[in-house]
């Protein structure tokens, strides 16, 4: 990789395990609760990594042109693209793995081993941050856990109500 890219592919990746696994633990703990349906849970997933990739890849897309600095565009058109293709696969890619738990263990026991992955990988990117940063990585992994655990207990009691509502 040309040292010229490493903040693209750094950006990309960063942003897609955070995004990815954030999203994809709200959908999956929300879905199983709403249906406790191992294809909807799976169909999800799969859908969310295409969608979720492209959305966040356009979005990183736009936010890198409209960057400025001193009067100038800060990034050239193909740190633009590599940004964009780094965010893309990284969204996609991370979320898709959340897909293999589905596919081989029981659904209830697949949502737990996805949560212990989701976390895992947080932990790591903020690690990885904070060695970066030469910060301590208590503060960072503990906001981003905090986070994730705030937005599956909402998607989880969500996933509860519209159970309810529909059946």
């Amino acid at each position: 990789m040309n040292k010229k890219y490493s903040h693209q592919l750094v950006t990309g990746v960063t942003f897609g395990i955070t995004s990815g696994v954030i999203t994809a633990l709200g959908m999956i703990v929300g879905l199983h609760e709403a249906t406790s349906s191992r294809l909807a849970v799976f169909a999800g997933i799969v859908v969310m990594a295409i969608a979720d990739g492209m959305a966040d890849a356009a979005g990183f897309h736009v936010v890198e042109e409209a960057e400025f600095e001193d009067g100038k565009a800060k990034h050239a058109a193909r740190e633009v693209w590599m940004t964009t293709f780094f965010t893309f696969l990284a969204v996609c890619g991370f979320i898709l793995t959340f897909a293999v738990p589905i596919l081989i263990f029981e659904l209830g026991f697949a949502v737990i081993v996805d949560i212990v992955w989701g976390v895992l990988l947080l932990i790591a990117v903020n690690v990885y941050i904070a060695k970066v940063k030469n910060e301590s990585a208590a503060r960072l992994v503990m906001g981003h856990v905090f986070l994730a655990l705030v937005v599956i207990t909402i998607s989880y009691f969500t996933g509860k109500l519209i159970s309810g509502w529909i059946q």
